[in-house]
């Protein structure tokens, strides 16, 4: 039940209700009638046998067979205490009561219900003593019960009947009841922390879900304060952290150029200097990130020879390459145009090498082609993404379990995806054998190329 819509418990719910409202109405309206009828038939027995033993007092039990009348399914006796039928009106065949309830009938009143004989169905007697005689009246109670069982067959009938409408209103009602929740939901899902002004709607009336609404509005906006403030936090060290580490670079350099030190401390400087490009590549990429964040990723978009931006970054990592016995190979047309950022362009490539570098195996190929609209930038090896990490490669700090023991910070994906989608585009991990990761970037109609293939790209 627990796990049901909330709608259908609602509906349900309403249903089990009207079944037991329903159910406690019939039973109300079946013992109210019964008893009503009950008392109507005693009444026109104890009538009866008041007019029957009056003229059995006067000795007149003509007059008093004519006072009872001769109603159908009804039947008037006088008997004497050995059981004789004095008088008899009715279809009754013979003594109505037997021995036991002639001896019962001479002490005190006696009210049966049982079939008799001459009577169709149940039969309620009434019996009394009176001068020396059995006062014995009695009536078919077969009008009563078919009044009874004509209210049984009519909730019988009407019952599931009403179940059934009342469930179908109940299911509009929770319908119309949780409509402001589905709005809310539906906008909920829309909404991003990094576009202010955004709110779930609010219904009209001051009622518990516009609270809730209310609530929740104020949750996006203190949500999207801190967001704010962190994102600003990012972006403002990541530009202040540029400097001291040029500043510290440039001085580990001039201790470097100096040559005046040990061996052991010339390893030191060198790894001081490797560890200051590494935090400089941090900064910034976590400037990069910020400015994705806030929307502001300054994208120059240029008609870009394809061949000659991945050339250019093949060139970058050819001698790593080839530390590690490897092969950069290039494949894309020589007419190829991509329009991009070229600054962009290599950074985003640039990841992409460096991962297939650090946690791939095998040659390395830099693909360009068109597709749909646009042009497509693939990096492929012989590796593969770790198990668990290719669903969230794109996600900020995302990192395999061989990367973690080393300098990866988890960064060089979501870049790649910023980048992309800063030009409109998008990045994709192909499945399949190996590591294919795709960069699509469409085309800007307004742009036209401003190299040749045969100019250099500056990157």
């Amino acid at each position: 039940m627990s796990r049901l819509p909330i709608r259908l418990r609602l509906t349900v719910a309403f249903a089990l209700a009207t079944l037991l409202v329903l159910a406690g109405a019939g039973l109300f309206v079946y013992l109210r009638l019964a008893a009503d009828l009950n008392e109507s038939v005693n009444a026109s027995l104890d009538e009866r046998a008041k007019a029957l033993a009056e003229a059995t007092r006067r000795h007149d039990l003509a007059s008093g067979g004519a006072a009872i009348g001769q109603a159908e399914e009804t039947f008037a006796q006088v008997l004497t205490l050995r059981g004789r039928v004095l008088f008899a009106a009715g279809g009754v065949r013979g003594a109505a009561l037997d021995a036991a309830e002639l001896r019962s009938a001479r002490r005190r009143e006696l009210r049966l219900e049982r079939p008799v004989g001459g009577v169709e169905g149940s039969t309620r007697i009434l019996a009394r003593p009176a001068a020396g005689r059995a006062i014995v009246v009695g009536q078919s109670l077969d009008d009563r019960d078919n009044a009874l069982g004509g209210v049984v067959a009519s909730f019988a009938i009407g019952g599931p009947l009403a179940v059934l409408l009342a469930s179908l209103l109940g299911y509009a009602l929770a319908t119309a009841g949780i409509a402001p929740v589905e709005a809310m939901r539906r906008r909920a899902a829309e909404v991003s922390l990094a576009h202010d002004g955004e709110q779930l709607p609010l219904g009209p009336a001051r009622d518990e879900i516009r609270r809730l609404g209310e609530t929740l509005n104020d949750m996006l906006d203190r949500l999207r304060g801190s967001f704010e403030r962190e994102r600003g936090f990012v972006a403002d060290a990541s530009h202040e952290l540029r400097t001291p580490i040029a500043v510290l670079k440039t001085e580990l350099e001039g201790a470097l150029r100096t040559r005046d030190y040990g061996p052991d401390v010339r390893d030191a400087l060198v790894a001081a200097v490797e560890e200051c490009d590494h935090l400089a590549q941090l900064a910034e990429d976590l400037l990069v990130i910020a400015r994705a964040d806030e929307g502001h990723l300054p994208v120059r978009r240029e008609a870009l020879p394809a061949g000659l931006v991945l050339e250019a970054v093949r060139d970058r990592f050819c001698d790593r390459a080839a530390q590690q016995d490897r092969h950069i190979r290039l494949e894309a047309p020589a007419d190829l145009y991509v329009h991009a950022d070229p600054l962009r362009a290599r950074q985003a490539l640039g990841n992409l090498l460096d991962n297939a570098l650090r946690h791939g195996s095998g040659d390395i190929v830099l693909r360009a082609r068109r597709a749909d609209g646009g042009v497509e930038l693939e990096v492929a090896d012989g590796g593969g993404f770790p198990p668990g990490i290719a669903d969230r490669a794109f996600e900020r700090f995302a990192a395999g379990d061989d990367a973690r023991g080393g300098r990866h910070t988890g960064l060089g994906m979501s870049i790649v995806r910023a980048i992309a989608e800063a030009h409109g585009g998008a990045a994709t991990i192909l499945p399949g054998p190996g590591a294919t990761v795709r960069v699509w970037l469409p085309d800007a109609p307004d742009t036209i190329p401003a190299r040749s293939p045969g100019n250099a790209l500056p990157v």
